[in-house]
């Protein structure tokens, strides 16, 4: 295939998009070898800096990827097929906890929080190159301080996913390794995918990742480095102190990874936080209001390291700007009139999810759930089960939607779980499932 390209153009910029066409045509498919570079200097008639400068540009668009004596080959495309869309659509008359979404019975009533925010807009408008809301980075700030983590100057972004997209861009380059939770976060995984980077799987137990899996990570030379602090999407895992004092002292030993820390259960957790952040030079520790205000509610708080918050905020500006403040003004309204009462949202939870893994324990079956809105069962097959599960009147989400190389398992949003229903729940699980080991996910 590659004798009938010719490499062709004057300036890398040139070459590179040539190089990109031939692969959108087919001409160059994922897994060829391109030629060294000076044997493309000879082609194009060019310098061979001019010919590097070319690869480096293909690199950086995740057009190839180049491993070591393996050379310089095309890049499988992303998937055309996100995990997200591998859902099940429960029929009529169909209970389903597939969703992940929290209850809306325990989200906090929006009139008064976004009539202050009017307010706080009429008396003072926010215009093009207002900061973000002082009061909401103070409360932030005390928040993230009183839990540990070391934040002066807290950024504001449209989520996680936002401020994690924003910050791998800014600190990789497509063909960098991850190293990311298995089974993990459906939409990290696909953000990592869409921007060419290769995903480290790093399998966990209850307490969060597995200390000997990043270690394996670190010594396989990852870039960065995604840890879930509590309510673990889709295991319910959660650091504890221990676990997370063997995980900071591996990564202090490799300063140069970034770490992203992502604390999206703070406001609905009963888990006490056990922070990384700080462990490494470069890192952000994120938590998101989505859950405890509304998934409509997309806003996160993002302490890091100066450089890092410096290009996130960079990157933000070029793009969305910022995020509205009277978005921001309801949620600072939220937080200073206490709102939700985080204690009673997590036992509510704590409630429904530890009522029916006890449930599945009596009867056999093997189920996790520490924190957060979801119940994670391992199965002997995903399909089959989830046919099963439809046919007695439940709808979950398959774990393949998680997974890298973990065993599979099904993944049951328990938020709004009624009470009288777990046993009936768990009388069905437990006709369709054959009991599983206990012990690690993956």
């Amino acid at each position: 295939m590659l004798e009938t390209y010719p490499f062709t153009g004057g300036t890398a910029s040139e070459i590179a998009s040539g190089v990109e066409v031939a692969v959108s045509e087919g001409r160059l498919p994922p897994g060829a070898v391109l030629p060294p570079v000076r044997e493309v200097a000879e082609q194009a008639g060019v310098s061979p800096g001019t010919a590097a400068a070319a690869y480096r540009l293909l690199r950086e668009r995740g057009v190839v990827e180049t491993a070591g004596r393996r050379g310089t080959r095309v890049r499988p495309p992303p998937a055309s097929t996100f995990r997200e869309e591998i859902r099940i659509e429960a029929p009529p008359g169909v209970r389903d906890l597939s969703r992940g979404n929290p209850d809306p019975a325990l989200l906090p009533p929006l009139h008064e929080a976004l009539a202050a925010a009017a307010r706080a807009h009429e008396e003072s408008p926010a215009m093009y190159g207002t900061g973000d809301d002082e009061e909401l980075v103070t409360l932030a700030r005390a928040r993230l301080r009183a839990d540990g983590v070391p934040a002066e100057a807290p950024a504001i972004t449209s989520g996680t996913l936002d401020a994690v997209e924003r910050v791998l861009t800014a600190h990789l380059r497509p063909g960098d390794p991850v190293a990311v939770e298995d089974p993990g976060w459906t939409a990290l995984l696909d953000l990592v995918a869409v921007l060419g980077l290769r995903p480290v799987p790093m399998r966990l137990d209850e307490e969060g990742p597995l200390p000997d899996e990043l270690a394996r990570a670190l010594r396989a030379g990852v870039r960065a480095v995604v840890i879930t602090a509590r309510a673990q999407n889709p295991t319910g895992a959660g650091l504890s102190a221990a676990r997370a004092r063997e995980l900071r002292a591996l990564l202090a030993a490799s300063p140069e990874v970034l770490l992203i820390e992502d604390d999206h259960g703070s406001g609905f957790v009963d888990l006490p936080p056990h922070p990384l952040a700080g462990a490494t030079a470069r890192w952000i520790h994120t938590r998101s209001t989505a859950k405890a205000f509304g998934p409509d509610l997309r806003l996160a708080l993002i302490a890091g390291d100066p450089v890092t918050l410096d290009r996130l905020r960079g990157r933000q500006r070029l793009a969305a700007g910022w995020v509205s403040h009277l978005l921001q003004r309801a949620v600072a309204h939220l937080w200073r009139t206490e709102a939700v009462d985080s204690a009673a949202v997590a036992a509510a939870y704590g409630l429904r999810r530890n009522g029916l893994v006890t449930a599945l324990a009596a009867r056999g079956i093997t189920a996790y759930g520490r924190s957060g809105l979801n119940v994670w069962i391992p199965v002997a097959d995903e399909s089959t089960a989830i046919t099963r599960l439809l046919a007695r009147g439940w709808a979950c989400a398959p774990g393949a939607r998680n997974r890298i190389g973990s065993p599979p398992a099904l993944r049951l949003t328990v938020s709004t779980l009624a009470q009288e229903e777990i046993e009936p729940l768990a009388d069905d699980l437990a006709g369709d499932l054959r009991p599983a080991p206990m012990g690690r996910y993956g």
